[in-house]
């Protein structure tokens, strides 16, 4: 008897021990922790807290040439874009959802899943397709001018409106997402009880289904208007300068940094308005559903012409979002390597995509890190100052590349001047360009930009791990780091090759940001995208934007399997 209590007796006041310590405010091993989270919000925050000082100190002179100049073109077009896509992709997004969540229709399944495929093929690549396609030397106009006659007209796809079209086929999928899942998880009673009431399907969709599903469109809305602000290949392609494209060519144009920050500034004001429209609107949604038995609506089965009418719709979007690209891209690759491979294409394309390999891997894996650290930190902490910060650092996702890589190549500028500085002072050395010459500003760049997408998943892992087994590992006198590498990074394991895929293909297909700070020299698989497309070389183009459209299909492909599964267990759930 006595062994048995003497180890029961010792468990208890360890566990009295720990539980004083905490009370007594011995913070000690999390304020370590803390501090790691504080100073990866720190870099994270820098490149944006750069920009933000352009407008608390402003240039009068650079502003008044702002204006004079292309100024005023740039915000119209971003408007008319941000206005004319956010509706497009509302529009297209929640019918598609609603279409094959509600109804029964041939080939209904397959729609269900495939549209979601269009956001594996980036703006700008849609772009270039539509433009070798429906430009006036393509191959639609010429046959349009050969059957109607050389007057015969088609609208240019090189306008505003070409860039709406081209930008709301592929990023509709972004609310599409999201309002399908909200459809497959309200409840039946609730609209049942509409029906009862004497409206109509549609009507009771309206009135009773929409204002449910608000929070996550608005959601998906957010990051379709955050997607608009960062664009720059597809605005370009399209002649639609708007402020992340002007950036650039004020940039590479008119060599006027001043000019160039300020305009980022008035970018950035855009991006932290979107992100503040996003957050008031959610934040005062308030929608309960209470009593509602039965997860999801019942599927009505459509008959005749409807049916064909929804078949028909569905095909076309898939069609034009994504068969078509894909189908001519896999033309002019198959094109290009029976053609030119004697010219060693090859040697050529293994050499971009080694060095898109190095950026997308470095830039994921330090992603990851730097994001199981901050919410490891966050966690150990749970200080709402903590907390705060580590949100500050995932800022970085809603702001446009082109402003993150101005706010990184500043700062990165000076270190180099002073450590060349420093260097040829004591000892009469000049080491060069060490930061901003090689890949280092890339990858710090893409680490800001994207770290949010690894910390959401992380942060997701970690919250499902039970309190029960740390609290178990620091009983038995395990420090946070050992449990953080026995415990802790093993049961988030999935998470973090999640956090790491999704930051891997970002970094690919990644503009702004390479074309800002990538070294003299250094091409990836996306500039290679650039550089051909600027010089109207289509075929050439075609390889390097099917190897980005493939590894994007590995990405939406996660997204699709945890669709299906989501709405699999809420159709069990009925």
């Amino acid at each position: 008897m006595r062994s048995m209590i003497v180890p029961l007796t010792r468990r208890y006041w360890n566990v009295m021990l720990i539980k004083r310590q905490q009370l007594a405010g011995n913070w000690s091993l999390p304020d370590r922790w803390s501090i790691i989270a504080f100073l990866i919000a720190g870099l994270a925050l820098l490149p944006i807290a750069i920009i933000l000082r352009m407008l608390v100190q402003p240039a009068p002179d650079v502003w008044q040439h702002l204006w004079a100049t292309r100024l005023a073109e740039f915000l119209s077009n971003t408007v008319v874009l941000l206005i004319g896509v956010g509706l497009g992709t509302t529009l297209l997004g929640t019918a598609l959802a609603w279409l094959v969540t509600a109804y029964r229709f041939p080939g209904q399944r397959l729609f269900d899943w495939a549209l979601m495929l269009p956001m594996a093929v980036p703006s700008y690549v849609l772009a270039f397709v539509f433009m070798a396609t429906f430009d006036y030397a393509g191959p639609v106009q010429k046959a349009l001018r050969a059957w109607f006659g050389s007057s015969a007209w088609f609208p240019s796809i090189r306008s505003g409106g070409g860039a709406i079209f081209v930008m709301t086929l592929t990023l509709y999928p972004y609310v599409y997402l999201l309002a399908r899942a909200a459809f497959h998880e309200h409840g039946r009673g609730t609209f049942e009880v509409a029906r009862t009431l004497g409206v109509t399907r549609l009507q009771a969709f309206l009135r009773v289904v929409l204002p449910m599903a608000r929070p996550s469109l608005v959601a998906g809305l957010s990051l379709v208007l955050m997607e608009v602000l960062t664009d720059v290949g597809t605005v370009r392609f399209l002649n639609f300068p708007t402020l992340s494209d002007g950036i650039f060519r004020i940039w590479h144009g008119m060599m006027d940094r001043d000019a160039a920050l300020q305009s980022a500034a008035v970018l950035l004001l855009f991006a932290f308005g979107a992100l503040l429209i996003e957050r008031y609107t959610r934040g005062r949604a308030r929608y309960v559903q209470e009593g509602s038995r039965g997860h999801g609506l019942a599927q009505v089965p459509l008959t005749g012409w409807r049916a064909l009418a929804a078949t028909l719709v569905c095909s076309f979007v898939l069609a034009t979002a994504f068969l078509l690209p894909v189908s001519q891209l896999i033309q002019w690759s198959v094109h290009e390597l029976w053609h030119r491979m004697p010219e060693g294409l090859l040697a050529i394309y293994w050499r971009h995509v080694r060095a898109t390999l190095i950026l997308a891997g470095a830039g994921a894996v330090i992603s990851v890190l730097a994001a199981v650290l901050l919410a490891y930190g966050t966690h150990l902490s749970r200080s709402p100052v903590t907390r705060l910060a580590a949100r500050g650092a995932t800022l970085g996702y809603a702001i446009p590349g082109a402003v993150i890589g101005l706010g990184v190549l500043l700062p990165l500028s000076w270190l180099d001047h002073t450590l060349n500085d420093v260097t040829y002072q004591w000892w009469g050395v000049l080491p060069g360009l060490i930061f901003t010459g090689s890949i280092t500003g890339l990858i710090y760049a893409y680490v800001v930009r994207f770290m949010a997408v690894a910390h959401s998943s992380v942060e997701a892992s970690l919250e499902k791990i039970s309190p029960g087994i740390e609290a178990a590992a620091r009983t038995l006198g395990a420090r946070p780091i050992r449990v953080l590498w026995h415990v802790h990074l093993p049961l988030i394991r999935a998470g973090m090759l999640t956090g790491a895929a999704l930051v891997f293909v970002d970094v690919m297909k990644e503009l702004p940001i390479t074309l800002l700070l990538r070294p003299f020299g250094y091409e990836t698989l996306a500039l290679w995208i650039w550089q051909n497309v600027a010089e109207s070389l289509w075929s050439e183009a075609a390889l390097p934007a099917l190897t980005i459209v493939v590894a994007d299909l590995l990405v939406v492909g996660i997204l699709i399997r945890s669709a299906t599964l989501r709405g699999r267990h809420s159709i069990e759930r009925t």
